[in-house]
């Protein structure tokens, strides 16, 4: 007979997954066990495989939610019927505010998308091209000569995502500047240049 789900089921999978984020952000991936993370969490070894197969499994499902609150945040930005630069900003926001509130899950995606089986990593991938994919769009309606020059439309893209990506490694969420500020500042950097600040 199979075992009963109890009611709180999803609740103590995210609740391993927050601190399968702040472990693996901490001591990365392959420094982490999963003896670490049961005492994390104030479990057992067996309660953990409970809800997941494997570290792999775990891995995963820290990167598939953080991409997934990505993916929801730019599908918001385009439903809206805004101009190209408005755009850019509403997204630069709405990504910047999600890695603040989940700076770990962002580490992990960064620094551990090689410790995951090939199809899954394939999957993680797809979900980040996705969200480059729309910053190409917006980037080539605000410079239309950007629609026929994949090179540089990709590389432009990526090199917005080079400013804001990595924002975990030295912004203080109490600091003198707020999410919505530094997001504002690398949407005017991208529209002018530093005179966009």
């Amino acid at each position: 007979m199979a075992r009963k789900q109890a009611a709180d089921y999803e609740q103590r999978r995210e609740a391993i997954i927050d601190r399968a984020a702040a472990l693996f952000a901490a001591k990365g991936f392959l420094g982490s066990s999963v003896a670490d993370l049961a005492e994390a969490c104030s479990t057992s070894k067996s309660l953990i495989y409970h809800y997941y197969p494997s570290k792999e499994d775990i891995l995963h499902a820290v990167m598939a939610s953080h991409v997934e609150q990505l993916s929801m945040a730019a599908g918001e930005v385009a439903g809206m019927k805004l101009p190209a630069a408005e755009r850019l900003r509403q997204l630069s926001r709405r990504f910047m505010r999600l890695y603040v509130g989940a700076a770990a899950r962002q580490k992990v995606l960064l620094n551990d998308l090689a410790h995951l089986p090939a199809e899954r990593r394939a999957e993680i991938v797809t979900g980040q091209r996705a969200l480059v994919a729309m910053v190409e769009d917006i980037l080539a309606d605000l410079r239309p000569s950007l629609a026929d020059d994949a090179a540089h439309r990709r590389t432009a893209a990526m090199l917005f995502f080079g400013m804001i990506n990595w924002t975990h490694t030295w912004m203080k969420p109490a600091g003198p500047l707020g999410a919505d500020e530094i997001a504002d500042m690398a949407t005017g950097m991208v529209l002018n240049g530093i005179g966009g600040i």
